[in-house]
């Protein structure tokens, strides 16, 4: 199981420390993150973004090239709601292809939600507790609340 971050997925995990060590335990640390994610997470004041710069130092950091960029072009537009979901969010779905097994944890599991469905590939979908419920579950993308 590789577990992949979103911003909100990035904060929640910089906020409850316990979930950090659970998650080591349970040997599925690293998280991977798109580094379009961090536009999102940081404030540029490394004070302020101590906590997240924390967790950052442990996460798998990943580019985002042309062909991940065009995978995630195609997730958007395939939801019809490209204009209401962020082009991060739908890198952090193309980016979740790409790994075995793929949680995404995120504070909107509802665009994520849709952005999976648009996938050939099984993504689970896993609600931090923070930011907007969302409205339903996807075959694709289960979501559950940590």
């Amino acid at each position: 199981m590789t577990h992949v971050l979103d911003s909100g997925g990035l904060s929640a995990l910089a906020a409850k420390r316990a979930l950090i060590a659970e998650l080591i335990n349970r040997e599925q640390f690293p998280p991977e993150i798109p580094s379009v994610a961090l536009v999102e997470c940081l404030t540029g004041d490394h004070r302020q973004d101590h906590a997240t710069n924390r967790v950052l130092a442990l996460c798998m950091v990943r580019e985002v090239d042309a062909p991940l960029a065009r995978r995630a072009a195609r997730l958007r537009g395939g939801t019809g709601r490209a204009g209401e979901i962020s082009a991060a969010d739908a890198v952090v779905v193309a980016l979740a292809e790409t790994v075995a097994d793929a949680v995404i944890l995120t504070s909107d599991p509802m665009d994520l939600s849709d952005l999976a469905t648009q996938s050939e590939h099984r993504i689970r979908i896993v609600h931090t507790g923070s930011g907007r419920q969302g409205r339903r579950v996807q075959r694709h993308s289960p979501c559950a609340s940590l």
